[in-house]
């Protein structure tokens, strides 16, 4: 690695060197050359027009001595001729011998009356001459350099800039093998700290005390690492004690990917199951219960939360599970065991059955006993006792039978007739039932709405909801003048509702309203007779029917209860 980043790099900085030689060497050689023939033709120009002067004013000697002296003078060849181009004198030929040099192009732009130049190369030398020809009076003068000595001395400065050239390659080349070995070796440790990085070595650093460009990329990566290196760390620090956290919960919690395989498992999954639980497994070969399995899939691919029962994981046990989607795909699944749980729930609501069985017949006895009493008691403090007797006897049968319908609603031994039944008719009776308990109280009963869709219902059951309903909203809305009776369609069903107009519950009381025996003004309900369970068993009649309750309401506003039923199928319509 560390020669390959070598030798790419000499093999630059060397494509450089030898561009910048190239083009140094040719620009130089060209800009010498072209200078040194400006100079040369500057001359002989002048020497031209000097040999021009010496023709027009010279009477003492020649034309053959003038060109002989001149051309010795500048070092050239000096040529006169007349305006027909025929030579009169030459410094190297005889006059005689040499052919008409009219058509010359010197001797044409100085026959014009203009200093002519060209440059060719001499038929008879063999070599290149540079002419500069200027007029005089009847015709023109000429001076031939030759350019040979120019070639040589271009020659001379060609090569003694290709050894400069060769001798700065190679001191660059030198120059550049130590900047490239330097850089490679600069550029290695980053690619030895990426690899250790890559590894997992996140205490790797490249500590890089140079401030060029690799210095600050250097740093700017021993930065990264550092802070890749504590953020790691936190995230390892909150791994720890997310497992930990996981670990130490009595509830089993199991991962799941999107891959339905599994992910990580805490301890109490690992106890749970027998077989424990194996990571990257498939998590049908952990949990074969076809309800939790189910969950999983649906908030794995719905991305939304999803509960169930599961009743085989182990056999006797029973568990609630609840799935959520994770971030990156799959679900994470928590299973609640509630075997214990539904033991001493049973446990409470035979307890409560039993009781409630047993007193109904004491309580049947002492309500007898206290009536027959009464009737045969004359008007004195002992009919009055004898009264409160009868009254709390009653209050109690109330109780107990109270008691004991919603046990059998809760542990499901109440079996219901489900038949399909519309709104309308649910909503009359339970009118009907209560017109006159409601005039008697000064309040009237009206029917708002009715949905025409039927519903699915036990008539009896659904009955003694509104029963509930109405005579709690009698208790505690006798102020408002009426009570509103309605039925809507809903997104899963049938939504009815019992509406007054009283005083409204306060919303701190609205989650609990359907508990056991809670009630809003204790005082008012003991004065009122109300047992604390017609609530209760109001949202369990419902819940037995696969719908929802719930209840609304706002101070000095009344207060709205609301229940759903759902749509009776098209088998049940058929059957009816």
């Amino acid at each position: 690695m560390r020669r390959r980043i070598f030798f790419k790099l000499l093999a630059g900085f060397v494509l450089v060197i030898a561009a910048a030689t190239a083009t140094l060497d040719f620009s130089i050689r060209r800009a010498w050359e072209a200078s040194l023939r400006q100079e040369i033709e500057r001359n002989l120009t002048q020497k031209t027009l000097m040999f021009a002067n010496r023709v027009g004013t010279d009477r003492q000697h020649g034309v053959g001595d003038i060109a002989a002296q001149e051309g010795q003078a500048a070092g050239a060849r000096a040529t006169i001729i007349d305006s027909t181009g025929k030579v009169l004198a030459d410094s190297e030929a005889s006059a005689e011998s040499m052919e008409n040099h009219a058509h010359r192009r010197e001797f044409e732009a100085a026959l014009r009356g203009e200093v002519g130049t060209d440059t060719r190369r001499s038929h008879t030398l063999g070599i290149p001459f540079l002419y500069v020809a200027a007029p005089i009076s009847g015709g023109a003068v000429r001076l031939a350099y030759p350019l040979s000595d120019v070639e040589a001395a271009a020659g001379h400065i060609r090569r003694t800039l290709l050894l400069g050239s060769v001798i700065a390659f190679l001191v660059a080349l030198l120059l550049a093998g130590i900047a490239a070995q330097i850089t490679a070796h600069r550029m290695q440790r980053i690619v030895q700290f990426a690899g250790r990085i890559a590894e997992g070595d996140l205490t790797a650093r490249i500590s890089e005390s140079a401030v060029d460009e690799v210095g600050q990329v250097a740093t700017a990566l021993d930065h990264t690492a550092l802070r890749l290196e504590a953020s790691f760390a936190a995230l390892q620090t909150s791994q720890r004690q997310l497992e930990t956290l996981l670990n130490s919960m009595e509830d089993a919690v199991i991962a799941v990917g999107p891959d339905s395989r599994v992910q990580w498992a805490n301890q109490s999954m690992d106890a749970l199951v027998p077989q424990r639980t194996r990571l990257n497994a498939p998590v049908v070969e952990t949990v074969r219960d076809p309800d939790f399995l189910r969950a999983v899939r649906v908030a794995s691919e719905s991305r939304t939360v999803a509960t169930s029962r599961a009743t085989s994981i182990l056999p006797g046990r029973s568990f609630d599970v609840t799935a959520a989607p994770l971030p990156g795909g799959g679900a994470v699944a928590v299973l609640r065991d509630l075997t214990e749980t539904e033991r001493v729930e049973k446990t409470r609501r035979d307890f409560i059955a039993n009781v409630s069985h047993e007193l109904r017949t004491p309580l049947t006895s002492i309500q007898g006993y206290a009536e027959t009493l009464l009737d045969g008691s004359p008007e004195n403090h002992s009919r009055e006792f004898l009264e409160i007797i009868r009254k709390n006897a009653s209050r109690m049968s109330r109780l107990t039978e109270d008691l004991l319908t919603l046990a059998r609603v809760e542990s499901g031994e109440q079996r219901f007739d489900v038949q399909p039944v519309t709104p309308g008719e649910l909503l009359h009776e339970a009118v009907e039932s209560f017109r006159e308990v409601a005039r008697a109280h000064g309040i009237e009963l009206q029917v708002e709405d009715s949905a025409p869709d039927p519903v699915s219902a036990d008539r009896e059951a659904i009955h003694q909801v509104f029963s509930n309903l109405i005579d709690n909203a009698l208790k505690y809305a006798a102020t408002g003048g009426r009570l509103v009776l309605g039925a809507r369609p809903a997104e899963r069903g049938v939504e009815f509702y019992v509406r007054d107009f009283g005083a409204g519950i306060p919303s701190e009381h609205l989650p609990r309203l359907f508990e056991r025996f809670y009630r809003v003004d204790k005082a008012r309900s003991r004065e009122s007779g109300g047992t604390g369970l017609g609530l209760a068993i109001a949202k369990h009649i419902v819940l037995a029917h696969g719908g929802t309750i719930r209840a609304e309401s706002e101070l000095n506003h009344g207060s709205v209860f609301f229940f759903t039923l759902p749509l009776a199928t098209a088998t049940q319509q058929t059957e009816q």
